[in-house]
């Protein structure tokens, strides 16, 4: 990658690099720099809690729907690949990032990484682009200009002009971003802890546990006997129903009066996962059911402050190795279009106070052209004056009217 240069007097070119990098280097770790996060953690959340799941679910499955348009070349930027033609990176953008994936699977896979692990990396060779598990990829920085390499398992290493890299924001590291989960990962610990106490709070028959008092001092021998006489028997989850006879002065007592309703895990869960749905940027009412009455202001606002913010890092990232404008095509989205009877109404006066032809109109609504609907109207609220100044209001003295 090219290095930024000036003149000086004598016209003689002076490389000029960042005198801190060095110190930079020092502060975030020399050596390379691997993922930060708990990766196996974050995997077992995601497959196991049904929140993580659908919420990370919806904004991989909305981010990859979303296509992008390809524009003229950036003036005045240097990009990382040049000469590659702006139908081509169209193409492995939007159909065909390489011969052996479709375009939705491999955006799936990028914004997965990208939120369990904050990081994403695609390897292009030349002609398509190909996904790297962020996980699995380390980078090592240069202690001049920026990064040395990336390495891929420590065997495989590409240089910085084969890599794009979309890094999620982080306080800790220029090098690399954290994940999304990270805020919530004690909230997610909590509740995967509060659905393995209730799930063996049933198994166990809703029975916290039980204490049998004999008045008598029992050896060892008998003890376990009659525990093991005792898990045989009642068996609440496997429908045990054997009645048990005690003799010898024993009773039965529980350990904690304690049920499972006073222990308010519903509600406990609910809080939990809506604070996960709001580290994500999901707002916690779109996975409600009902009839919501805000529930498309909510839409609109987690397209705007979630999906395109994500999207927008992708398309900087792009815009930087191609040199193309890279922008998202927003039109299909339902949630960030207008009301239909809104947008009826707002070209319906565009049309009609003669700024818009209605072709120009139907063209926007997405309908085809009419013959003879190319002209502009001309309002007519004050009769004749639109057309032409010179005539309409009071008549002449000798007019017939």
């Amino acid at each position: 990658m090219a290095n930024w240069k000036f003149w000086t007097r004598d016209n003689a070119p002076v490389e000029k690099l960042n005198p801190a990098q060095q110190d930079i280097v020092d502060i975030y770790g020399a050596g390379e720099l691997g993922s930060k996060e708990i990766i196996t953690s974050y995997t077992s959340y995601y497959e196991q809690l049904e929140v993580v799941n659908r919420g990370v679910n919806m904004i991989v499955d909305d981010v990859s729907e979303i296509p992008l348009a390809v524009g003229d070349s950036i003036p005045g930027l240097t990009p990382v690949v040049r000469g590659i033609r702006a139908k081509t990176v169209e193409r492995i953008l939007n159909k065909e990032p390489n011969p052996y994936q479709d375009m939705s699977s491999f955006r799936r896979n990028l914004i997965i990484d990208l939120i369990l692990d904050g990081n994403i990396f695609i390897y292009f060779d030349g002609a398509g682009l190909y996904h790297l598990p962020a996980n699995f990829v380390t980078i090592e920085p240069d202690t001049r200009t920026y990064i040395k390499q990336y390495k891929f398992q420590a065997d495989k290493t590409f240089s910085p002009d084969e890599i794009i890299h979309v890094k999620e924001n982080s306080f800790y590291s220029i090098y690399r971003g954290t994940s999304r989960l990270r805020p919530a990962r004690r909230t997610m610990g909590l509740l995967a802890n509060m659905r393995q106490f209730q799930d063996n709070f049933f198994i166990n028959g809703a029975v916290p546990g039980l204490v049998i008092k004999s008045p008598n001092t029992l050896s060892e021998k008998i003890k376990e006997r009659m525990i093991q006489s005792w898990m045989t028997r009642y068996r609440p989850n496997a429908g045990g129903r054997r009645p048990v006879v005690l003799d010898g002065g024993m009773e039965i007592d529980t350990i904690t009066d304690v049920n499972f309703r006073e222990m308010a895990f519903e509600e406990s869960i609910t809080s939990a996962e809506k604070q996960i749905l709001k580290v994500l940027g999901i707002p916690p009412i779109l996975l409600d059911s009902g009839n919501n009455a805000n529930i498309r202001p909510n839409h609109r606002l987690y397209y705007l402050e979630t999906i395109i913010p994500i999207i927008r890092k992708i398309n900087f990232a792009f815009e930087r190795y191609f040199g193309y404008e890279i922008s998202e095509d927003v039109t299909n989205i339902p949630a960030l279009q207008p009301e239909l009877s809104d947008q009826g109404a707002y070209y319906q006066s565009l049309v009609n106070g003669g700024i818009l032809t209605p072709n120009e109109a139907r063209d926007n609504l997405g309908y085809g052209p009419l013959e003879g609907a190319d002209t502009i109207r001309v309002p007519a609220n004050i009769a004749g004056s639109a057309a032409i100044p010179s005539t309409g209001g009071r008549p002449s003295e000798g007019e017939q009217v």
